[in-house]
């Protein structure tokens, strides 16, 4: 089972889509959930979704969140408790760790080495004889305000440290129990009568969860700092240990799903086996595409030493890019989040430079963005053919347990709204900053009323926590037990994954969360949606390792939904025309982030696989594709141009996990339907909503949404999402 990159769910929308700075969620979600691509879900949300950092609030979306969740074969089943949207959550997907059995974080540092000392002085950047703290160490945000004393996690519930007797105690309990199990279930599955195929189930549970637990430790580690070797090191040296252990479980679930269905079915009515139905149920919509076991062994045990390997050299070589930015005293070389935070400046000057510094370092290692794009593409189209998925997309409708065409219903939905949407507020914005279009490096500014102030933690956290309150106590109760213990990661700092996510871990322990928070309104919402992953994961948690992980497309739910109670609040608190119309603003360019950018780079990841099937894509190639969907997208009052044309390569989604993005889409939409029924109607609301929460993965979508009247096969469905959309715009055209 490999793990590639064991994350959360993460808030990215932008950059995916940029949420937490860009899917990232990073967007990461629980990982070995019958899925056979690693996903990295940092992202995001949250991994953001991919693409631009876009902060909620502030136009920025998930993309950047880390993504780092882990989708495995249905045979690598080995750990399916990481899911969570996977989001690098933040911007775009960022997240993701993948091990790789090269290291070659220096491969890059030769573009920056003479401003960048080395050793104990990472965390400093150097310019001629000057040396500036790097933004975000000081404790100072960046108009001087205080933010010093931010929370960092402990990972002690996990494990006391790397060298601990316990994660030994652990890593050998696991190898002596894969080997047991495999010595007494291996080809004596068909003998097992029901009681018997429950009790294995449970035996198999258990050790998913033993090894979840090791590789939810090895990840976060390492997600607090990707550039330390000793750190990535370990990282690699538990997927490979755990790699090796899960290779003797792998005959589990192909076994079962090589059951005749009639024999099947009498065995499941026993009821050990009965409890684990919807586990079963999920396994088998993957029967028609397993291999023989041989192959999947294989498949299993190289992928350590490729797809994942790929993945950590795309991750190792972000997290070491760093781009020039010129002061009044000097030059600074940012990491990505900080350089992606400061295209939400109100300095017009600070965001051309930023967005020109982002084109001009991604264009200088363009190259090898493009050799890993293109060896995934090529390693999955080798993967989706040999398996008979019949496009490059089906194997994630399949995991996301939503149909084909629901997919293309929402895809079809939101591109023909973009003229109503995307290019009707851009033409609005453009009015506003007095052009006739606005630069790229200008799409997410802030509007000239927004004071842009600092927002202290406190502040943020009993802001969240208060809206949350609002709608369900016990909503918040649940949420306040994040800030009473250390379980969120808190303060930005170099190495450090960018963008936000929230990561399940298993269920015997909890749910982590890691931000790189900068005191603004959007790091406020990006707060708000990686508490909604994290409630959404403890009040899952019942459901046990192997059905506790919901499909992605529902895994944004209470993340959005936690955003969208946090957005109310504020704005029925706000009285001042102005600032409404700022809040307003900020929620309409999240929204576009999470919708209609995170369409257009599925857009854009679809073209890339489909091309690819017939042979590589040049680095030109790729950034012609990328143009011509932002360009459909977000219309003629944003200009693009060469400088944007690479801004593909940072989005981590695409490279963790492909075709996440329009999860975000699919969620958004869903939370504006959802909230439109609680307005209408909020008496037992919150009752019904949390029980959504509590089904975990035992449910699918048709039936979590029967009790609010809602079906996301009816055509009026997407269409009523977007609608809330447009319905915000048309408020901002009457304010204007």
């Amino acid at each position: 089972m490999v793990l590639d990159g064991i994350g959360g769910v993460g808030r990215d929308r932008d950059a995916a889509g940029g949420h937490d700075g860009d899917i990232g969620d990073q967007p990461f979600r629980a990982a070995f959930r019958n899925q056979h691509y690693p996903v990295a879900a940092f992202h995001a949300a949250g991994l953001k979704p991919g693409g631009e950092t876009a902060y909620p609030g502030r136009g920025l979306a998930p993309a950047q969140r880390l993504v780092s969740a882990v989708l495995l074969r249905p045979q690598e089943r080995l750990i399916a408790i990481f899911r969570g949207a996977v989001e690098k959550h933040g911007c775009e997907i960022r997240p993701s760790l993948v091990s790789h059995v090269l290291i070659i974080n220096a491969c890059l540092r030769p573009r920056y080495a003479a401003g960048l000392k080395k050793g104990k002085d990472r965390n400093m950047t150097r310019h001629k004889t000057r040396i500036f703290p790097a933004p975000g160490l000081t404790g100072l945000a960046e108009d001087g305000a205080d933010l010093a004393g931010l929370p960092e996690w402990n990972l002690s519930d996990l494990y006391p440290d790397r060298s601990s007797p316990e994660l030994k105690a652990d890593l050998d309990r696991a190898e002596s129990g894969a080997k047991d199990f495999e010595t007494r279930f291996a080809g004596k599955m068909d003998d097992l009568d029901g009681d018997g195929l429950g009790a294995a189930i449970a035996e198999y549970e258990v050790l998913e969860e033993v090894l979840g637990r090791i590789m939810s430790y090895a990840f976060l580690v390492y997600a607090g700092n990707q550039s330390d070797p000793e750190l990535a090191k370990f990282y690699q040296g538990m997927q490979e240990r755990c790699t090796d252990i899960s290779t003797r479980l792998i005959f589990f679930t192909l076994e079962i799903n090589r059951m005749d269905e009639a024999v099947l079915t009498e065995k499941m009515a026993a009821p050990a086996a009965a409890h684990y139905a919807p586990w079963v149920r999920d396994l088998r919509v993957f029967r028609d595409h397993q291999l023989s076991d041989e192959m999947e062994k294989i498949l299993h045990e190289k992928m350590v030493a490729g797809r994942t390997a790929w993945v950590r050299l795309f991750d190792e070589t972000m997290a070491d890019l760093r781009f020039p930015f010129e002061t009044g005293t000097g030059v600074e070389l940012l990491t990505e989040s900080e350089t992606l935070h400061k295209l939400s400046d109100k300095d017009g000057a600070v965001r051309r430079q930023a967005g020109l510094s982002l084109g001009r370092v991604l264009g200088e290692n363009i190259r090898q963005f493009a050799l890993i794009t293109n060896t995934l593409a090529k390693d999955k189209e080798i993967d989706d053919r040999w398996r008979s998925y019949a496009q490059p997309v089906s194997y994630r409708n399949l995991s996301n347990q939503v149909e084909d065409e629901v997919v293309e219903a929402l895809h079809g939905a939101v591109t023909v709204a973009y003229p109503d949407l995307s290019h009707r507020y851009y033409a609005l914005k453009s009015r506003w900053f007095g052009v006739e279009a606005l630069d790229f490096w200008d799409r997410n500014a802030p509007l000239e009323q927004d004071d842009n102030r600092v927002i202290p933690w406190a502040e943020a956290r009993q802001t969240v926590l208060d809206a949350y309150t609002a709608f369900s106590p016990e909503l918040a109760a649940i949420g306040q037990r994040f800030f009473d213990s250390p379980w969120i990661d808190v303060p930005p700092r170099p190495g450090k994954a960018s963008g936000a996510f929230a990561h399940p871990t298993v269920p015997s322990v909890h749910p982590y969360l890691l931000l790189n928070y900068q005191g603004r309104t959007r790091d406020v919402m990006t707060l708000a949606h990686e508490l909604g992953h994290g409630v959404h994961q403890i009040l899952a948690g019942p459901r046990g390792a192997l059905m506790s992980d919901t499909p992605l497309t529902l895994a944004e739910t209470a993340s959005v939904f936690g955003e969208m109670l946090t957005f109310r609040a504020l704005l029925e608190a706000e009285d001042d025309p102005g600032r409404r119309r700022v809040m307003l603003a900020g929620k309409v360019e999240d929204m576009l982030n999470t919708v209609v950018r995170q369409i257009s780079m599925f857009d854009f990841e679809r073209r890339v696989h489909d091309e690819r099937r017939t042979g590589e894509l040049t680095a030109e190639r790729l950034g012609d594709i990328w143009l011509e969907t932002q360009s459909e997208s977000l219309g003629p009052s944003i200009l693009l141009g060469d400088d944007y044309r690479n801004f593909w390569a940072y989005i981590p989604h695409f490279i963790h996990s492909p075709f996440y993005v329009y999860a975000y889409a699919f969620g958004d939409c869903l939370v504006n339907s959802l909230y439109a029924v609680y307005e209408g109607a909020s008496e037992g609301f919150a009752e019904r909503y949390l029980d959504m929460l509590r089904a975990g993965g035992t449910l699918r979508h048709k039936e979590l949404l029967a009790p609010f009247g809602l079906d996301a096969a009816d055509p009026g469905f997407w269409s009523r999402g977007l609608g809330v959309i447009s319905g915000l715009i048309d408020e901002l055209e009457a304010l204007d």
